[in-house]
């Protein structure tokens, strides 16, 4: 099925006039400096409030993130309304297990990233200076709407992390609400506390990567800070409404050690509590750290261990085929809820949101009518082109 080509006519949406001029929110001045001649205007610095970064661009300057850009003295997102791709995933695959089982969600990313992580596995599309020219166009609303044409619940903003492009997520999430779509962030958490309210406030769910738990390992591997990231989850937890699972990318030689996981499961039981679902996944070699190879499934099997026992209910691996550490159980009668094959549901034992034996509640969004979708572990690439979608 995945080879098979559909194609649908959609409404006509324009993108808006001069999407690569987009005029950005989150800066502000600072003092110009310098001389100029009589009659000469000195062009303003502004800087960046969006991720803690704090980038401040004289005119013409890009952000570490390379997509916005002092242009005359203001913020330009230089990728409003441009897309690197569209696919249709399960919901499962980014990762969220207890968000929607079963469901398609359509999955789309930028160009550009606030991080500089050394093991980046989207590195093509984040790293890439040349894909911003390449990109597909489309509007918020032809985004909306070809998700709701193809069947999907929800629309993922991922590929490359959506806090750089805060603005067309925001747009895009309140586009899907207006047709009953559920918006779904996946990102490192990287964002400042000033810009963070308005982004998650439109967001149903999301997926936090917290890369690592030491503050070497952050400045090293991904050129950023822990800090801003573990300020980000506790505001999701105790300042926000929106689902949140977390994902930990276990890199061989570089964060699996026994210790450091302990860490952080007892920061997550401490700050959080024990109902956030955490993802260990498998690293694969890629970009600039080719040096190491894949993460052993046994070390994925050893951090699920290690978490339950610190007393975490909910915890997943992933990217390696663990069938039993994939599906969901019940912490109280440990009844399998449910059964995933990588992401192909199997057996389903909640009745809403509760076990069906003991009725312990499960935390997260599940189907009222106790039936999971049934979107498989199929991935579907898709073209959207102005008044057609091409699914194939």
């Amino acid at each position: 099925m995945t080879n098979d080509k559909t194609v649908e006519n959609i409404n006509e949406v324009q993108t808006p006039a001069s999407a690569s001029a987009y005029r950005g929110r989150y800066w502000h001045y600072v003092e110009a400096t310098g001389s100029r001649l009589a009659g000469e205007s000195l062009q303003q610095s502004i800087h960046c409030d969006l991720c803690p970064r704090a980038c401040v661009l004289k005119d013409g300057d890009r952000g570490f993130c390379f997509v916005r850009k002092n242009e005359g003295g203001e913020m330009i997102l230089t990728t409003y309304g441009s897309s690197t791709g569209f696919c249709i995933d399960p919901i499962e695959k980014k990762p969220l297990n207890h968000f929607l089982p079963g469901t398609s969600v359509l999955s789309f990313g930028t160009a550009g990233c606030n991080l500089g992580c050394q093991f980046c596995q989207n590195w093509s599309i984040s790293k890439s200076r040349e894909i911003e020219i390449l990109s597909e166009k489309a509007s918020p609303e032809n985004i909306a709407q070809a998700a709701k044409r193809l069947g999907c619940d929800s629309v993922a903003f991922t590929y490359n992390d959506p806090v750089i492009w805060a603005e067309y997520a925001i747009d895009t999430a309140k586009a899907c609400h207006e047709i009953g779509l559920k918006a779904v962030a996946v990102t490192a958490g990287y964002i400042t506390p000033e810009a963070r309210p308005e982004f998650y406030s439109v967001m149903d769910a999301a997926n936090v990567d917290l890369k690592g738990f030491t503050e070497e390992f952050y400045k090293k591997l991904t050129l950023a800070h822990l800090e801003p990231v573990l300020d980000t989850l506790r505001w999701l937890k105790h300042e926000s409404d929106v689902w949140f699972e977390i994902t930990n990318l276990v890199i061989p030689q570089a964060n699996d050690n026994p210790d450091e996981i302990e860490h952080m499961c007892d920061w997550i039981l401490k700050n959080l509590g024990d109902n956030v679902p955490l993802h260990f996944t498998a690293f694969h070699p890629d970009f600039r750290l080719q040096d190491r190879g894949p993460t052993p499934p046994e070390t994925l099997a050893r951090a699920r261990q290690q978490a339950l026992k610190a007393g975490l209910k909910y915890v997943y691996v992933g990217n390696v085929h663990d069938e039993a550490g994939g599906s969901t159980y019940c912490p109280n009668c440990k009844t399998l809820l449910i059964q995933r094959d990588w992401y192909e549901i199997g057996q389903y034992n909640l009745k809403g949101n509760q076990c069906s034996q003991c009725g312990q509640t499960i935390p997260g969004l599940f189907p009222s009518n106790s039936k999971p979708g049934q979107w498989g572990r199929r991935r579907q690439p898709v073209e959207l082109n102005i008044g057609r979608i091409t699914a194939s």
